[in-house]
């Protein structure tokens, strides 16, 4: 249930009215946007008159929500969550680019990369130091060095670095990360979820292969219920029956509609929902036309001896050349790229 309130309302009013809805055992989430001052009702709702709330001289409506998640909800906060990473900010109208190699595998490869990227236009760098494969023998990653390594590229270029934690115990190596990724695989990791959700750090939360889109903002109301709010959601393409074309289906129709359920940032992944670099560059010029808040995409100075995903990178020039044209769809569409 949520309670708009009426413009004017005072801070005192506002207080009361909470400690009213404390006193029924509910949870409550206050939104106070541009237009309207939205108090969100999380628990028993049953206990509440809503015709009895509806009558109080500061509310101006009540509606009950079906839907499962509650925080992650617009209706909870009608106006746009912004992300900030530094001087880095999602979902404000901008377009952020996050770009790097898939793993972190030398000193000289994450440094070049994020030079390169840095020049081309890349708010953040992206690198895996810890990496889920589907094969045990396949590169896992250099794990706590590569963590090193890329506070290290951040240091030598300004930009944030984004990269994925698989495992609660290693949450005290990423103090310094700036943005921690979840990645597909751990989606539904309902228990990491929860020890993210302790953290007062931006979260960037990928969509799992199979996954819908009510269990991904499931996924982000885990995150949220613990009360850290800087969720940034990303498709990254779901399972589909033609993997001889490309690595999954890019679901792009899920921007617009992710849009009107979540107050949450969009971005999308389309090196790993497609899986050939060849693809990379036109949907992520769909995703910034369709209204995607950013991107995070592959970037490598040498792919075809990449130790992972080397198939689905961009080169440097690659990149400098698509997010060129990335700063023209997004001048079409009315915003700019950052």
């Amino acid at each position: 249930m949520i309670a708009v309130l009426k413009p004017g309302t005072d801070k005192e009013q506002i207080d009361n009215l909470i400690e009213w809805f404390h006193s029924y055992g509910l949870r409550t989430n206050l939104s106070e946007g541009e237009f309207s001052t939205v108090i969100g009702l999380i628990g028993d709702v049953s206990r509440v008159d809503a015709d009895l709330l509806e009558s109080l001289e500061i509310v101006e409506s009540v509606m009950r929500i079906s839907e499962p998640f509650k925080k992650a909800n617009r209706k909870f906060h009608p106006d746009a969550t912004v992300v900030e990473v530094g001087d880095v900010r999602i979902g404000d109208g901008s377009f952020p680019i996050i770009a790097g190699p898939c793993s972190v595998e030398s000193r000289e490869q994450i440094v070049s990369v994020a030079r390169s990227v840095k020049a081309a236009g890349a708010s953040m760098l992206r690198g895996g130091a810890f990496k889920p494969r589907t094969s045990p023998y396949d590169f896992q990653g250099m794990k706590a060095e590569g963590l090193e390594l890329l506070l290290e590229a951040k240091k030598e270029t300004g930009l944030p670095i984004v990269t994925e934690l698989m495992n609660a115990e290693h949450i005290p190596l990423f103090a310094d990360v700036d943005v921690i990724q979840i990645g597909a695989r751990n989606f539904q990791n309902f228990e990491l979820l929860k020890e993210i959700g302790e953290l007062r750090k931006p979260i960037l939360l990928k969509r799992g292969i199979s996954g819908t889109l009510k269990e991904l903002l499931m996924s982000a109301e885990y995150i949220m219920a613990g009360g850290n709010d800087q969720v940034i959601l990303c498709e990254r393409g779901i399972r589909s029956y033609d993997s001889d074309y490309t690595r999954n289906v890019l679901d792009l129709s899920a921007v617009p509609v992710l849009r009107r359920l979540t107050h949450l940032p969009i971005i999308i992944d389309p090196s790993h929902a497609t899986g050939h670099s060849y693809l990379v560059e036109p949907m992520s010029l769909a995703a910034a036309a369709c209204g995607a808040d950013g991107l995070i995409v592959e970037v490598h100075n040498d792919p075809q001896r990449a130790k992972c995903d080397g198939a689905q990178s961009l080169t440097p020039e690659q990149f400098a050349a698509m997010a060129d044209k990335l700063r023209r769809v997004r001048e079409a569409v009315g915003g700019p790229v950052v």
